[in-house]
């Protein structure tokens, strides 16, 4: 039996869920490595979720050195069939500011070292990435942001860099340029992981700041910062509930899934079986 059906990934100042019950913590062993930490499997609003932490408990790995892998395919073992995934991003347009959220639908890819398909060593697959997030997933946090009280826009462009340098100004008005909506480091290799293991996947990019190119931005202090990204974790916890308590409108229709990736899992069976302690 599943031991979650929701995933909850929780980025930069989201470390924890409040309201769980019947908390327990899961370490897992998967093909491709050790997740960033314990999922922390409960209940929340009389549904079965799996809360990781991105970066581990005390933002201890850098956004290049995250096993992407690992974390994706620890949610596929507990069962999970929905990733949401809250990130903290700066903003590349003057009308998405500081503590709203932005629901993209698009990412584009600005990194370079980094691994992310379960496919490779002699198994061979292509999938179709086009629409790479959950149509449904994305209507049912939009609606969770309203019901939340937290301004939440649908659509728009993630850029994934690849960190953790923050951009020049010249890259920053390169990407304004090219019309990207918000930037940050982390979101675009779980969602291509999450289509090839076949799970729904949303991101909820938390503006924190304007990057670079924002006339204002060196004006900014750390004290702001710290302080917006508390306020941004707070409203995050609030979304995520209401998005888990929306969840009696998920679709189960087989039309709804990404691709299949199970070629993936049967070309590594060698490896050993995943088990958790």
């Amino acid at each position: 039996m599943a031991q979650a059906e929701i995933g909850i990934i929780g980025g930069s100042g989201l470390y924890s869920i409040p309201g769980l019950s019947k908390v327990k913590e899961a370490r897992l062993r998967t093909p491709f490595g050790a997740p960033s930490d314990a999922y922390v499997c409960g209940m929340l609003e009389g549904r079965k979720v799996a809360f990781l932490a991105r970066h581990g408990r005390g933002h201890r790995i850098l956004p290049s050195e995250l096993n992407f892998r690992a974390n994706i395919h620890g949610f596929k073992q507990l069962g999970v069939e929905r990733i949401v995934s809250v990130s903290a991003v700066g903003s590349l347009k003057e009308e998405h500011r500081p503590l709203e959220f932005v629901i993209p639908d698009q990412f584009f890819d600005r990194t370079r070292h980094r691994v992310d398909t379960f496919f490779g060593s002699g198994v061979v697959a292509h999938i179709a990435f086009a629409d790479p997030v959950c149509g449904e997933l994305v209507g049912i946090v939009a609606a969770a942001c309203r019901k939340a009280g937290v301004v939440g826009k649908r659509g728009g462009t993630y850029l994934c860099m690849e960190g953790p340098q923050f951009s020049t100004k010249a890259e920053s008005n390169v990407y304004r340029g090219l019309g990207m909506d918000v930037i940050g480091m982390t979101n675009l290799q779980e969602a291509k992981l999450a289509r090839e293991a076949e799970l729904c996947y949303v991101t909820v990019a938390m503006v924190t700041d304007y990057d670079c190119w924002h006339p204002h931005h060196d004006s900014v202090t750390v004290d702001q910062i710290v302080a917006v990204l508390l306020k941004n974790a707070e409203n995050a916890c609030r979304v995520v509930r209401e998005t888990v308590a929306g969840g009696s409108t998920f679709s189960h229709s087989q039309n709804e899934k990404p691709p299949i990736a199970e070629l993936a899992e049967k070309g590594r069976r060698g490896r050993g079986d995943c088990s958790s302690s």
